[in-house]
């Protein structure tokens, strides 16, 4: 029997679509990815009897980089990485999706591709292709591609009774985005850091990047800015009254503003030679209000945002989840139109049953839906619409929210239009006209399910007929001003990014969430876009130099040349080339003029030398450096005019006044979550030692004599990591840890608590594990060993381990080659210091 692997987008969804296919009979096993199991079933491909496995990859299996000789920000001139060739590279190593992929296609005969159905979905399918085909050259005859738009029995056995072909074209058009945005956005964003930050200590940003769809993002909401403080407010006035009855009836004059004082006197003196309005005409019309369409991405985030206060990016978030898990359908879909053969009524009847909705549509279903209103069909992806009907119990708050909101536009696009009366009643006081109006509801229609558009009864409360005279109060001249705009909303800006054609409707919500990352714009009150110092001078700035960089046309005119990629109508090389060469020259006239530029920087910022608090000696002239403690913080030396990146997003204090043996500079402690280390500010930049990588503490420097070098402080492996050590915090007494080198990495070790000095032994390794030695001294009234001092193993001495959080069946053995003082595979430690130091210096 032949097996067919199946490949889907996330874990989660493999497991759905296994069990909707295997009609829940597959069974399950680890795959080389632990991230990532294997379900396994017998079926039918194509009239053919098959074994089946059904796994997944975790989003994108590869992603674009430079060769590690361009990422060395200091050595390379970022106009080299214009012309700079591209990589594939592994996008997490770690979850070893490749093998996982290599490692269950060996034996396949079909490979049929379950990833989502967008372009980037084609993209990661030809990246699934190219790792299946360098172990299983199997022919592209053999090679499917399933189409769905739900998690549901009907749409996933539907697309695997009509599978395609994946598209190579839209895989290209994703491949020249990628590729583009990466040279300009690396090309601009090294360039600008590195130039602000080394003149400036107050930008508060790690990253002053630029972004082809990120920068016309922000553009948007400083150009609203702008306008606002620009503004000139201008008076004008306005004249009040009102009809006297038992509740006062405001009326409104014809006029409206009236921008003229003078004139606005002259008007009120008319005006107040009468003191009663006579009824000139009552006007009845019947009006509607249309029920929404069908739900596309773009409006989801308008209104999650604008209604529910709900930011784009983690709205997506919350639709990705309601999708995988079944509940809603595909949530990335521009189109707003449902399909002629959309079974609209079987859809509906799903939520029958619903507490908070059910009432409503079954009487919608025994009357009869409406026919939805005509949209736009982008050829994607069917609206977004509820799969079944869902509980907060099942969703939680957010998820129920996002929920409601689908199904209720979906309920509503079905509905009658809401249907309203409408009186509007015209008098005259004297020769000038003064109105009134009001709404009575007919029919609620969708409004009953969709709440936030409904309305109210607002008719006068009295009748009025035409010639009637009531009686007014006293006119009133009133001054008032005109009012600047507010600032964009997260709808706003939404509504023109997708007017202007800037990002797609999944990479909206990312460039959104950038510039707030970047602190260019801080989240206000109503979800309101304020941009900050920072990203005002950087619009502005890139307005002096090349209004070309800012505008939303530069992005959209490539964007369409990237969609005839896409069908087939231009050839890919050709349109990559044009666009990086177009970019190419604005980066060498932009960098040429970056003074108009900076002299906006210089006008609000403060610059390095004035910046921060003097904290820790340099190695080089023995005088204060000073910390800045704004993002990102680094150590600033105003006499070597030198600065010293430093770890990010913890403090950072003093260390005792402790100096490098290498290079004389002071030390310095960085805390961070309860995971602290030492380090030497030259030495994390510019590692003296070939064998210490850059950005790393004391606790991995190999030198033999240090006291807070690795040798004299590393313990054992790390319990979680595969890369890192565990070693000793000297600082962290009396509640003694051990943290990993490895910065990414979380674990921390709690071990002898309350003991006042612990050593680690670097001349002495533990026979059966390798683990350093480690000698505990407590004082001998509060010790748990019956004297003050004791040596031995953290893992195998049970005196001392039963002193550690973590058991000995939990720790690993150290592993071979990895040692404290040897690389990989490397010699064995020296048995002394004496040969220590003439290994070191050989």
């Amino acid at each position: 029997m032949k097996t067919a692997l199946l490949v889907a987008e996330k874990p989660s969804l493999a497991a759905s679509i296994a069990k909707i296919l295997s009609h829940g009979s597959s069974t399950s096993r680890k795959g080389r990815s632990g991230s990532c199991p294997v379900h396994e079933f017998e079926g039918n491909l194509n009239g053919e009897k098959v074994k089946i496995k059904m796994t997944s990859v975790c989003g994108h299996v590869m992603s674009l980089d430079f060769s590690s000789k361009y990422n060395n920000w200091d050595a390379v001139d970022p106009l080299e990485l214009f012309t700079a060739k591209t990589i594939q590279k592994e996008a997490n190593p770690k979850l070893h999706i490749v093998d996982h992929l290599q490692a269950e296609s060996r034996d396949a005969a079909y490979l049929v591709l379950w990833l989502d159905c967008d372009r980037e979905g084609e993209n990661i399918c030809y990246e699934v292709i190219d790792a299946v085909k360098q172990v299983n050259r199997m022919g592209d005859s053999n090679i499917y591609r399933a189409k769905f738009s739900a998690i549901t029995d009907v749409d996933i056995r539907r697309a695997f009774s009509n599978l395609g072909r994946p598209n190579q074209n839209e895989a290209l058009s994703v491949d020249a985005r990628q590729a583009l945005d990466l040279k300009l956005g690396c090309a601009f964003t090294r360039f600008q850091t590195k130039f602000f930050q080394g003149k400036y200590g107050d930008l508060d940003s790690n990253l002053i990047s630029y972004g082809p769809c990120q920068t016309p993002t922000l553009g948007f909401c400083v150009d609203r800015h702008d306008q606002i403080q620009t503004f000139t407010p201008e008076p004008y006035w306005v004249i009040d009254t009102s009809i006297i009855s038992s509740i006062d009836i405001p009326l409104s004059y014809s006029r409206g503003r009236i921008f003229d004082q003078q004139c606005a006197h002259i008007l009120l003196l008319l005006i107040k030679q009468s003191n009663e309005a006579v009824v000139r005409n009552v006007k009845y019309s019947t009006h509607k209000k249309q029920r929404p369409q069908a739900l596309n991405t773009v409006e989801m985030l308008r209104v999650a945002s604008a209604g529910l206060g709900i930011g784009p990016q983690h709205t997506m978030a919350i639709a990705e989840r309601l999708y995988t898990s079944g509940y809603i359908s595909y949530p990335r879909t521009e189109t707003n139109s449902y399909p002629a053969n959309f079974d609209l009524k079987g859809t509906l009847s799903t939520q029958k049953s619903n507490s908070h909705w059910g009432g409503f549509v079954n009487q919608l279903l025994a009357t009869g839906i409406t026919s939805p209103r005509k949209g736009s069909d982008a050829g994607d992806h069917p609206p977004i619409t509820p799969m079944r009907s869902a509980s907060e119990a099942e969703l939680g708050s957010e998820g129920w929210r996002i929920f409601s909101l689908v199904t209720q536009n979906f309920i509503a696009s079905l509905s009658p239009d809401c249907s309203y009366e409408k009186v509007d009643i015209t008098f005259t006081v004297g020769e000038e006209e003064f109105t009134c109006s009001g709404n009575k509801v007919l029919d609620p229609g969708f409004t009953q399910v969709l709440l936030h558009h409904k309305m109210e009864d607002s008719l006068p409360p009295v009748e009025f007929k035409k010639g009637q005279r009531w009686p007014i109060r006293e006119p009133r001249l009133n001054q008032k001003e005109t009012s600047p705009p507010d600032h964009l909303t997260e709808s706003d800006l939404i509504t023109l990014m997708e007017k202007h054609g800037v990002g797609t409707d999944a990479s909206i919500p990312v460039h959104i969430n950038n510039i707030c990352e970047r602190n260019f714009v801080t989240i206000g009150s109503g979800r309101r876009l304020i941009p900050n110092t920072l990203g005002i001078l950087l619009v502005h700035g890139y307005q002096r130099i090349d209004p070309d960089l800012v505008k939303p046309t530069m992005r959209s005119q490539i964007e369409k040349q990237f969609d005839l990629i896409a069908t087939g109508r231009a050839n890919y090389d050709m349109v990559l080339a044009h666009a990086v060469a177009t970019f190419q020259a604005k980066f060498r006239y932009f960098v040429e003029n970056t003074e108009y530029m900076d002299q906006l920087f210089e006008v609000s910022f403060t610059k390095l030398s004035e910046t921060g608090k003097p904290l820790s000696k340099c190695g080089r002239c023995t005088r204060y450096m000073k910390l800045i403690n704004q993002r990102p913080t680094r150590l600033h030396c105003k006499n070597c005019d030198e600065t010293y990146k430093l770890p990010q997003g913890g403090s950072i204090k003093l260390y005792q006044g402790n100096r490098c043996p290498l290079d004389q500079f002071e030390l310095v402690v960085f805390n961070a979550g309860g995971k602290s280390f030492i380090l030497c500010p030259y030495c994390y930049n510019f590692p003296e030692i070939e064998e210490m990588p850059k950005n790393a503490g004391c606790n991995r420097c190999p030198h033999p004599t240090c006291p807070n070098a690795a040798p004299q402080l590393s313990i054992t492996a790390c319990q979680i990591c595969e890369d890192g050590e565990l070693v000793l915090d000297p600082n962290s007494g009396p509640t003694w840890r051990m943290s990993c080198t490895e910065q990414g990495c979380t674990c921390v070790v709690k071990l002898f608590n309350g003991a006042v000095r612990v050593t680690v032994s670097s001349d002495t390794d533990c026979e059966m594990c390798a683990s350093s030695i480690v000698t505990v001294e407590y004082n001998p009234d509060k010790s748990p060993f019956g004297e003050a001092k004791k040596s031995g193993c953290v893992v195998c001495t049970p005196e001392l381990s039963c002193l550690v959080e973590l058991s000995r069946q939990q720790f690993k053995r150290r592993r071979a080659g990895r040692g404290k003082r040897r690389g990989r595979g490397g010699p064995r430690k020296p048995k002394n210091k004496e040969q220590a130091l003439d290994q070191y210096f050989v």
